[in-house]
């Protein structure tokens, strides 16, 4: 009988030894790069383009957050003949939730990524998959804006006020300031009258339009076509802005220096006074690139 225990005993452990051995080899094989990854099928929004060499079956893959860049941004990279050495297509996928930038980043998909930089330290995807930093965008101020007087930072002025925030929880100007000022205040979120938007633009009309009352955004001189610069307020400065990531695992500064050049025409073409703004990070001398931002 303590024989038939004892085997009975031993061959549970050896059953539970195994299950977590597959349980540890699937989990692996969902986290860890495979370098083939498949793109999400809940992003079907894309923009593709054949360089001139067609025949190469390369692919390389752009995110962008917003779709009215995505086009653009396919269209400038398809055209640079650097581009062509090395792909045969350019395919831009875009997404406004912010799951699917964290899908994008991380799982290393995108080859060139618009993303904020709290994202990816968040993902620790500049080590995991050998992002680097090739252009970025200015710093900002957070605002609340209001169309009909200063906005005050007390409890009781944002209790009966509709307020417009980003339906998009990684926006900090949008979605998570506001909502840690709130928390600083002592306000339960259940208390107010929120509408979420999908893009600044929208809140932006909202609050044209009269459908709320404020929003939290970042502040442009072209908003004074239709605010007032006296009726905002601050709510946190020195926000760092997006950059744009390459995935450089190997030193493939041809395509770094030429995806740097594109970008930051691209930036330049821009009718947004925040993204004409744009900062290059590598210093390229024809046969060489050297990193000239600021270290973090």
């Amino acid at each position: 009988m303590n024989r038939v225990r004892l085997i009975s005993l031993k061959t549970l452990i050896v059953t539970v030894l195994f299950l977590f051995a597959g349980l540890f080899w699937w989990a692996g094989n969902i986290s860890a790069p495979s370098g083939n990854e498949q793109i999400p099928t809940f992003v079907d929004t894309s923009v593709r383009c054949q360089t001139t060499s067609a025949a190469n079956q390369n692919v390389l893959i752009v995110y962008v957050p917003i779709k009215s860049m995505a086009s653009d941004v396919t269209n400038v990279l398809c055209d640079d003949a650097v581009v062509a050495k090395q792909y045969g297509e350019v395919a831009t996928y875009w997404g406004n939730k912010s799951s699917d930038t964290i899908d994008f980043l991380g799982k290393g998909i995108a080859d060139l990524i618009l993303a904020k930089e709290n994202l990816m330290d968040a993902f620790m995807a500049q080590t995991t998959y050998s992002y680097k930093a090739v252009v970025g965008f200015p710093s900002y101020t957070a605002f609340i804006i209001s169309s009909k007087e200063k906005p005050k930072i007390e409890k009781q002025y944002f209790l009966d006020k509709r307020i417009g925030l980003l339906d998009y929880p990684t926006s900090r100007s949008g979605h998570i300031l506001p909502k840690q000022m709130f928390k600083q205040l002592d306000i339960n979120i259940d208390n107010l009258t929120i509408t979420y938007a999908s893009s600044h633009q929208e809140l932006r009309e909202l609050l044209a339009t009269g459908s709320v009352d404020l929003i939290s955004s970042y502040w442009q001189e072209s908003d004074q076509a239709l605010f007032s610069k006296n009726y905002i307020t601050p709510i946190s400065d020195n926000i760092s802005g997006s950059r744009w990531f390459l995935k450089m695992q190997s030193e493939n500064t041809d395509l770094l220096c030429a995806v740097q050049g594109r970008l930051m025409s691209l930036s330049k073409e821009q009718n947004s006074q925040y993204f004409n703004h744009v900062e290059s990070y590598w210093q390229c001398n024809g046969q060489s690139a050297l990193f000239v931002g600021k270290q973090k």
